[in-house]
């Protein structure tokens, strides 16, 4: 090999070692930056990112509570919510929103229910400034008052009057009848007058959207006042034009028009479609859709009362026990049947269903059979069948709904 190829070979091992050594240092160069510089900065940049979004959330509620305080309820600092409540001491309830505690505020000792709001399930502020601005507004006997809220950063609280006998349901599915009939008749127009109130008696109609039995609370003479606005949104009294979006509610008393709008638009009328799952539940003592009845044609209770009352007024033979019905039972089943059919357009208004509760039962006429069917025959398993359906339709949409509004 001569003395040129050496020098040549030589001087390509060198080039490639130095290669090598420079890659090496490059990448040690740009690992330490990623690791010291580039990873903190992008750490950085999504902390400032989330703080930011946090700040325009907060701003945005804060905005809304300082206009909201020249004609609202009583805001108070989170100090003073934790002296109400003894540091959170007695607990009421718990909920998906958050924890319920009974609070006392001085002077007076007037008796509050205390709802602290999770960060992690409103953390949008969007249902905390709702319950607000509905029911800050709103003064009626059957409507539970908003005494105050607090809200500091992200932590928020709303203040209501404390209704000794909770909730309806506890009473209405209870093994023992808690009510007499003509008690149960009492507070069903107690609740259909909150409702109407809601959709009549303020200068924008506000739509609850989530009325069954958990919603009603008692107070110490058990009058019925309508709660939870998390869901309730505000419309111009008249327009019978709700969005799509605003689809929202419980699985069971959902009107159809939340699923689909072929049964007509989403108005007051939903509203009046679960207030008549609440009244077939208070007449049957028990919730609507049961698997486990007693017998299988009894699986889904508004089909089963409706062909034991269309078989009672044509006269035909019934067992003695389905005979054995309370004048007021049968009032109060009939105009829930006629608050959910299936069509909007076929139900009456909250003001039509006080006038028939105030009234009595004499003339009352059967409405269609508020269920799919042929010719008005149709198998009570059926229609349990189709609620089944509907329920599972309706939790998709409320999920595909949830997603578009949370993007």
């Amino acid at each position: 090999m001569t003395q040129y190829s050496r020098d040549r070979s030589y001087r390509t091992n060198l080039i490639l070692v130095v290669t090598i050594v420079s890659g090496i240092a490059i990448a040690k160069f740009f690992f330490v930056l990623c690791r010291f510089l580039l990873a903190p900065l992008a750490v950085w940049i999504f902390l400032a990112y989330k703080y930011w979004k946090t700040r325009i959330i907060i701003d945005a509620v804060e905005k809304f509570l300082r206009i909201q305080q020249m004609i609202g309820p009583t805001r108070y600092a989170y100090t003073d919510v934790v002296a109400v409540t003894s540091h959170f001491r007695d607990k009421l309830g718990q909920g998906g929103y958050g924890s319920v505690y009974k609070g006392v505020l001085l002077p007076g000792s007037v008796h509050v229910a205390v709802k602290m709001l999770e960060g992690n399930s409103n953390c949008n502020g969007e249902d905390f400034i709702s319950e607000v601005s509905t029911i800050g507004r709103i003064h009626h006997v059957n409507v539970v008052r908003l005494v105050g809220f607090c809200s500091e950063e992200m932590r928020r609280a709303l203040v209501y009057e404390y209704m000794p006998h909770g909730s309806l349901d506890k009473y209405i599915f209870s093994t023992e009848k808690s009510f007499s009939w003509d008690k149960l008749n009492e507070i069903a127009l107690g609740i259909a007058r909150g409702i109407n109130y809601l959709h009549q008696g303020c200068d924008m109609q506000i739509l609850h959207f989530d009325i069954k039995p958990h919603n009603i609370l008692l107070d110490s003479n058990f009058v019925p006042k309508v709660a939870d606005f998390r869901l309730a949104k505000l419309y111009p009294r008249g327009d019978s034009f709700v969005p799509l979006s605003a689809m929202r509610g419980t699985v069971g008393y959902i009107a159809p028009e939340m699923i689909s709008r072929s049964f007509g638009v989403i108005s007051s009328k939903s509203d009046v479609y679960s207030f008549g799952m609440l009244l077939l539940e208070m007449a049957g003592g028990r919730r609507n859709a049961d698997p486990n009845a007693g017998t299988s044609s009894q699986a889904y209770y508004p089909s089963w009362v409706y062909d034991r009352l269309t078989r009672e007024e044509a006269g035909e033979e019934i067992s003695p026990v389905a005979a054995d019905m309370h004048e007021l039972e049968k009032k109060l089943c009939v105009v829930g049947l006629w608050c959910i059919q299936m069509r909007s357009s076929d139900r009456p208004t909250m003001g039509e269903v006080i006038e028939i509760l105030e009234a009595g039962a004499d003339g009352l006429q059967m409405p269609s059979r508020p269920f799919f069917c042929d010719e008005g025959h149709i198998h009570v398993e059926d229609s349990y069948h189709f609620t089944s359906e509907l329920t599972a339709v309706s939790e998709e949409e409320l999920i595909t709904v949830s997603e578009e509004e949370d993007d």
